[in-house]
Formats: C-alpha cells, structure tokens, sequence
C-alpha cells in the first residue's frame, strides 16, 4: 500500500466532502430525481380498494351471448335489407363458410316496431327487452375487426386476440377488490355447454391467483366440494382447518411473495365462509312468487336461465363484484336454421335479461351496477345457404350491437351506427380497445394507471392499444 500524502488526503477529502454537501443541499431542495416506487405490492388481497376517481358503477353484471347474435334481426333495424331481399349484395364481404356462401342480401323475417319513450326499434323477437328500453343505451357501432369466434371472444374478454391473459373481471377485481368477506369477489354462472376459450372466460391470466373467477355451475352441485365429508363435519373441520392454516403461514413465512401460495391459503379461508354464504344465496326459497315469475322460473322453457339471473342478482346484493351469465357454446351461431334457432334462444333468454333489470331497479341497485349485454359479433347481412328453408346468416365482427344498462351510462339512449346493409360501423365506431376504457371509466379507473408489472413491464388491460373513452354514452 502506498503511503499517503498530505496533499492527495486533502484532495480526496475535499472532493468527498464536496460530493456528500452539494447532495444533501439538493435534497433540502427537492431538485434531487425522484426514486420511481414500485408499482407491483408483495401482498395482494380482496380488500375494498379506493378507484382513481369517483366512480358511477361499483359492481358488474355480464350476460355474453356467445356465437354472435344476429343484430340485424334483434336491435339493428335496416329497413334496406327488406326492400332488396333476394338481390345481389352491392359490396365486398369476407365469409367464413366458403362452401355455403352467398350474395343474396337477406331481410329480416322478423318485424321490428318502436318501443318506449325513445321510439326505439326492437325486433319482435325480443318483447320483454322492448318493455325495458327506456333503461338502456344500444350501441350498434361494435367492432373487433376479427372474423373469427375465438379471437373476438378474446378481443371482448381480456384486450388480446390470444389466450392466456387476465380477463376483464379479473383486472376490475385487482384493482378494486370486494365488500364481501364471505363470497368470491368474481363468480362466473355457466350454461351446461362452456362456450368458445371454456375456462379462459374467468381467467386471471397472470395475475395471482387471487382474482379469477369462481364458476358456479348450472346443475347441482352448482359449486363443487362445498360441503365437507360427513367424518369432518363441524369440531374436526374447524381444527384441521386451523391446524392447515399454521402450517401453510409457516410456510409462507419462509417463501415470501410467492403470490400463488396467497392465493391458496385466502381460498382456505373464504371457502370455509362460503360453506354458509353460497348455501344461502343458491337457496332461492325465499324468494317470492311474483320474483321467480319475473324471472321466467315458472316456464320450463326460461326456467334454468331465469334462476341463474336471480342468482346474479343475490351474488351483487351480496357485495360481489363481477358475475358474468354465460351461454353455451356456439348457442347463437347460427350458420343455418335462422328461423328456427334464434327464436329459440332469444325466448330462453330475454324474458330472465328483462326481468333482471326491473328486478335491480326496482331494488335500488341499478344505479350502482352495469349490466352488459353482447356476443363476440354479429352476422352479415346476406344469405347463407343451409339448403331449403335451413337459410343462416355467417360471422360479421365488422359492425355489431351491444347494450348496457345501468352504473352511469344513458338511459332510451342509441350511440352509433352500422352501414344501412348493417355491415360495417360507420358512425362513432366503438372497438374492443374504446369499450373497455369505457367500463374502466366507469368504475373511477383509468386504463393507463391501471397496471400490472410482469417480467419488468408495465401491462394493462388494453395492452397499450390505443383507445378513447366512449364518454357519450355517460349519464
């Protein structure tokens, strides 16, 4: 080691000194760069968390026609399509189904009339949705621009045309977590059939655990493993219960942030309470008469659909924050049979839709939570050939129609519109990017703050896709 001088310690001081003052005077300052904070916590719970702003919505119901219900014959009236019935469509059109295609334009077999105040134009197909179109906005300028079921269902459910990713439910409950203590903040009511993507509809993609969604079947047991096995019951159950509970947290304790096994143990735990809560809200006992009428559960035909509405409606009284109605698989694909599968789902499932919401405003709860109502496209507007009178109507992503009711938006409101053959949106186009910032919006989140980090980057559920909120359609 060299011997040091009188001359380097007295430099080296002076720098060192200087260095460490002109640092502490900038930090009195303030002028010294902000350390950015970590945005990913390392804990993550349901807990009621405070939105970016003052919301209009606090819970979500999502009723998702999955196959794409035909807007020309339900909501998108297109008087042109009855007067050139039959003649050649003036126009480019991409189909799916090649070998059965065709360029005959279609018109409605349907009559549409005015209902409401708002003089709007419902098919006669939907008669109990007509009685209620004063309470919703109709947005008939949807678009994915993906011809195909799987990437539009995608598109719509979690921003991206490919699986494995969070899906909306998952992101609104990250970000907001549940008032409910003893029900899962997101629950997902199924057809007998899953539709297109099953399971990937309640997915928390990769975000913990913690935030997907809960299926509650729609046969009995509507959730499995409720009950206990009769040799656990009461005393036993609670002392294992207890005895898991110490392992499992000694466990974490030496596997800090390992989010899948927090995830685990608050299943533990809520499933334990749900053994009580989800009892009570299948039990539809106590429910009136004059309820279930409401809901179509006198019919054989809406009787199965209706219960799962009213149970979607127990699940938000209860403080849960996403329930999604799902229909099964391809259920309004109709490629063929037009005249007859349509019909057939629509009176399965309107009278429980309308009767949804009467019921939620009748309780006071519509003005807090968003109905949705959609599928993942439409169909175009002429002719596929199913031989005979088995006439269909083929994909159509391009131009479809949605409508929402409730947590803030318009009430007898129309946004929008397609081409006048219904093909395409044409005014005040609304894509899959634009309606997500629009129901982020509506629960006080903005999808820019919004994230999640993951392997170092910041996403969201718009993956940074541009985008607008739809803010006409606001209350």
């Amino acid at each position: 080691m060299l011997p040091t001088t009188r001359r380097s310690f007295l430099h080296s001081s002076t720098y060192g000194v200087g260095s460490l003052a002109f640092a502490w005077m900038l930090k009195e300052q303030g002028l010294l760069a902000q350390t950015k904070p970590e945005l990913e916590p390392t804990h993550f719970d349901l807990l009621p968390k405070k939105p970016h702003f003052e919301p209009r919505a606090q819970a979500m119901i999502s009723i998702f026609m999955q196959g794409g219900p035909s807007h020309l014959d339900l909501l998108d009236y297109k008087p042109k399509l009855t007067e050139m019935h039959g003649q050649p469509f003036p126009g480019k059109l991409k189909q799916d189904a090649i070998d059965r295609a065709t360029n005959r334009i279609y018109g409605s077999p349907w009559k549409f009339s005015q209902h409401g105040q708002c003089g709007r134009w419902v098919s006669e197909l939907l008669p109990n949705l007509a009685s209620i179109v004063d309470e919703i906005t109709v947005i008939n300028s949807m678009t994915t621009g993906v011809n195909n079921h799987g990437q539009s269902v995608y598109s719509l459910n979690n921003g991206r045309l490919v699986a494995g990713h969070p899906s909306l439910g998952s992101w609104i409950c990250y970000a907001l977590g549940t008032p409910s203590r003893n029900l899962p903040a997101y629950m997902s009511l199924t057809d007998a059939t899953l539709p297109v993507g099953g399971v990937d509809f309640w997915s928390n993609g990769w975000l913990p655990s913690l935030y997907q969604g809960t299926v509650i079947r729609q046969r009995e047991p509507r959730i499995l493993n409720l009950d206990p096995p009769a040799h656990l019951r009461g005393a036993p159950q609670d002392r294992y219960l207890e005895y898991l509970s110490e392992l499992n947290r000694e466990h974490l304790t030496r596997h800090p942030g390992e989010h899948d096994l927090e995830a685990r143990l608050s299943s533990f735990e809520l499933a334990a309470q749900m053994q009580t809560a989800a009892k009570n809200v299948l039990d539809l006992t106590g429910e009136s008469a004059a309820t279930k009428k409401l809901y179509g559960i006198d019919d054989p035909l809406t009787q199965e659909y209706g219960t799962r509405c009213l149970i979607a409606r127990r699940l938000i009284e209860r403080g849960v924050r996403f329930v999604q109605i799902l229909t099964g698989n391809q259920n309004w694909d109709n490629h063929s049979n037009l005249k007859t599968a349509l019909p057939t789902n629509c009176r399965r499932t309107d009278k429980p839709i309308a009767g949804l919401v009467k019921d939620l405003r009748s309780r006071g709860l519509l003005d807090s939570t968003l109905v949705s109502w959609g599928g993942e496209m439409g169909r175009l507007p002429v002719a596929e050939d199913g031989g005979g009178d088995r006439v269909g109507r083929d994909h159509n992503t391009y131009g479809f129609t949605w409508w929402l009711a409730g947590g803030g938006v318009k009430k007898g409101h129309v946004h929008g519109a397609t081409d006048e053959f219904g093909h395409h949106a044409a005014v005040d186009v609304v894509n899959h990017h634009d309606f997500h910032a629009t129901l982020l919006h509506l629960f006080g989140l903005d999808h820019r703050q919004l994230t999640y980090k993951r392997n170092g980057l910041e996403q969201t559920l718009l993956d940074s896709k541009p985008c607008r909120v739809v803010s006409e359609l606001f209350a």
